[in-house]
């Protein structure tokens, strides 16, 4: 027997008998456990927070005096009582939380249009409330889906209206906040207005810092009531038990707070935990702890970029720096240049007005160390430098030397002693055995301590490879994995395996880069989840590639696709460009060719909506024209090929410092291999020998021979020739 009983009207707790007397059709209070009737019997009361205490002084009475009695309620806070097994009702899952928008969706507009990416993110954003999503849901009668995503900066103006027959409080998403935040006592509102300032969830710790006036206890007891009140919820991380707010509650928690007019007193405390936080784990993924440091600081991510924003908007130069420091050691441990040479920029002219004192000098230090070497890193990988990175070069330099004794320490040694760490190459015939520069680099490549020397080494292989030398580069980058195989620093091993790799890429060793990607790989999976800003699931599928495996190659291609990062937005294109490769491996010369002339269409969108640099949709123009030219159906991209040679003028027209050899490399290969293909068609030998002569110069710009296998290239020049000369090495 199942009897229900509904409490969200009952305000007081003396009145919940009353009320379960009443629905079970007895007006004796004490005769409740004879009227709910003989045998197994479940007693459902629905909506019990509100009075609490009164139903659990029911219920406990009711099991002591019925043991063949069940009770299920439903409440957003627990009964505290020993009999009790409480069950968290989860957030709907996205394919849930999907299909329940859809369904309510077509019910209000049968014709909506729902395009699944957009009902996917708005699905995200609201939590996967149930509520929330029947509400927005209905708003498709005047708004399209992408209006009502826009629109969820003010989601408790926005999401109201249910229907007329639902109770008052499931009329609005502000309704049912309210409804527990009317439950809270003084102490539980002030903590959700303060906490509410962290996006990315907080310890017990961070939330004592941020609860001003707390003792230890005292913060237990206000998040206990918060989680009671299900406004937080607990849960069990790698790095320990983290707090989490749903990102509806922390929105009404932020109106509070800016209704009560303490934004600007939340706002310093958060500053102080974020630079106390820096201060003390900035080089915590390099040191002797540094998984366990690595996990932590990553759980805090979110937070710290949300109080570098505000640290930059405020002007605080320290709480910038410590911030900064921290977020500059996560993301080196990623490869993440992106967001690295943006944090450089941003931090480049605050960190350089600071004389740090004793405490921040460590931190600045980790800072500039970090952003240089990344810097110089991403300049390299054609990502450019920009004056954020001077100036924190400069900040770098001007600091106390300190003994290269950690890793970061042993970055700033070099970082600080190599001169001209941006500036061009020297190059030629004149270059030393010692080292690309033949000075400072060389000495430290020389040095007792093995970790100098091998960061030292590390900075060389650019040096070499921005030389053109590339078995010396290759040279140098495994002393640099010899240096490191000994630290505790997985981070340091991965780098240098995929940094190895990567050259043997260059030099179209896919066989010999193939273990080396898969050993850092290995590394990566010993630590959980992964993001792979180092792009080693692609360097397995050129690998494959160049090793003759395209089954492997496609096996690497799905994972990689499949497991992208985020941040990784116009990873499409490439995605088409080795599918393309992998067709023409196997011998579908038309299929490939016609997935490089949909890639360069797809970068082309990308590139009109970007204000960015867009050498990388030159560059895949180029290599389009390359592969059609070698395979001999130039008339296809007859357009593309012809505004080739505007572009390379442009580009070499730039100072030398600014232009970017492999990418040059890339147009000269696709022009040398236009004018090889004419010359053949048309019999032309003084053009054949212009091709090769340009194909010769692309190798010296060191061309991406990752993108076009430089071998296939040269084989293709030796075939044209018909043994007619010889390609200068």
């Amino acid at each position: 027997v199942v009897h229900l009983v509904a409490l969200a009207g009952v305000a007081a707790d003396q009145d919940v008998a009353g009320a379960v007397a009443a629905a079970l059709g007895t007006g004796d209070e004490a005769g409740i456990a004879a009227a709910l009737g003989p045998g197994p019997v479940l007693l459902v009361l629905d909506n019990c927070e509100q009075v609490v205490g009164g139903v659990a002084d029911l219920v406990h009475a009711l099991v002591a005096a019925r043991p063949d009695l069940r009770v299920l309620t439903t409440s957003r806070t627990p009964l505290g009582i020993s009999a009790e097994s409480v069950y968290l009702l989860p957030e709907l899952d996205r394919a849930a939380a999907v299909e329940l928008f859809t369904q309510r969706a077509r019910a209000a507009r049968p014709d909506v249009d729902l395009p699944a990416a957009a009902v996917a993110g708005l699905c995200a954003r609201l939590d996967g409330l149930p509520l929330a999503l029947e509400l927005a849901a209905a708003r498709v009668r005047v708004l399209a889906v992408p209006e009502i995503a826009a629109r969820l900066a003010d989601r408790f103006a926005l999401l109201r209206g249910g229907p007329r027959d639902a109770p008052q409080r499931h009329r609005t998403l502000q309704a049912v906040v309210d409804w527990s935040w009317n439950l809270l006592d003084p102490p539980g509102r002030a903590a959700l207005r303060a906490l509410s300032v962290f996006p990315g969830g907080f310890t017990a710790e961070a939330a004592a810092q941020l609860l001003d006036g707390s003792d230890a206890l005292g913060v237990l007891t206000v998040l206990e009531d918060l989680v009671d009140q299900s406004l937080l919820r607990l849960a069990d991380t790698p790095s320990g038990g983290r707090f989490r707010m749903l990102e509806t509650v922390r929105e009404f928690g932020a109106a509070e707070r800016a209704k009560a007019a303490e934004d600007e007193a939340v706002t310093a405390r958060f500053l102080g935990w974020a630079r106390e936080f820096g201060l003390a784990h900035h080089d915590g993924p390099f040191g002797p702890a540094a998984v366990p440091e690595w996990r932590l600081v990553r759980a805090e991510q979110d937070n710290l970029v949300h109080a570098l924003r505000l640290a930059l908007a405020a002007g605080d130069g320290p709480t910038t720096a410590a911030t900064a420091a921290v977020l500059a050691g996560l993301w080196t441990t990623e490869g993440n240049y992106v967001r690295l040479l943006a944090l450089a920029e941003s931090t480049g002219g605050p960190v350089s007005r600071l004389r740090p004192g004793p405490g921040l000098l460590e931190p600045v230090r980790t800072l500039t160390a970090l952003s240089t070497v990344n810097t110089l890193l991403a300049a390299g990988g054609g990502l450019g430098t920009g004056t954020g990175a001077l100036r924190l070069l400069a900040v770098l330099r001007r600091l106390p030397p300190a003994a290269p004794d950690s890793p970061v320490r042993a970055i700033a040694t070099v970082m600080a002693a190599v001169p001209e760490v941006f500036g061009p190459t020297p190059g030629g015939p004149d270059e030393t055995d010692e080292g690309p520069d033949g000075g400072p680099l060389a000495a430290l490549c020389a040095a007792p301590e093995p970790l100098l020397a091998g960061v030292a080494e590390a900075v060389a292989a650019y040096r070499w490879e921005s030389a053109q030398r590339l078995e010396r580069a290759t040279a140098a980058a495994r002393r640099t994995l010899a240096a490191v195989e000994a630290l505790p620093v997985p981070w340091l091993r991965v780098l240098a395996l995929a940094r190895l790799g990567e050259l043997h890429l260059q030099g179209e060793r896919g066989a010999e880069a193939l273990p080396l990607l898969r050993a850092a790989m290995a590394e990566l999976d010993r630590l959980g989840d992964w993001n792979d800003m180092l792009g080693l699931r692609w360097g397995m599928v050129i690998g494959s590639l160049q090793a003759g495996d395209p089954d492997g190659a496609e096996h690497w291609l799905e994972l990689a696709v499949r497991h992208r990062p985020a941040e990784a937005v116009d990873l499409l294109t490439p995605e088409l460009g080795a599918r393309a490769e992998l067709a023409l491996a196997r011998g579908d010369v038309p299929g490939g060719l016609a997935l490089w002339r949909r890639s360069v269409e797809l970068l082309a969108g990308l590139a009109a909506e970007s204000s960015a640099d867009r050498s990388w949709a030159l560059e895949l123009v180029a290599v389009c024209v390359a592969a059609h030219a070698r395979h001999g159906e130039l008339d296809r991209v007859a357009a593309l090929a012809a505004g080739l040679p505007r572009r390379l003028a442009e580009l070499l027209g730039r100072p030398a410092a600014l232009v970017e050899g492999p990418l040059a490399g890339t147009l000269l290969l696709a022009l040398g291999l236009v004018a090889l293909d004419g010359g053949t068609r048309d019999g032309d030998p003084e053009r054949t020998r212009r091709g090769v002569r340009l194909v010769v110069l692309a190798e010296r710009f060191r061309c991406l021979q990752v993108v076009v296998p430089e071998g296939v290239v040269l084989r293709r020049v030796q075939h044209l020739q018909q043994g007619g000369g010889r390609v200068a090495p």
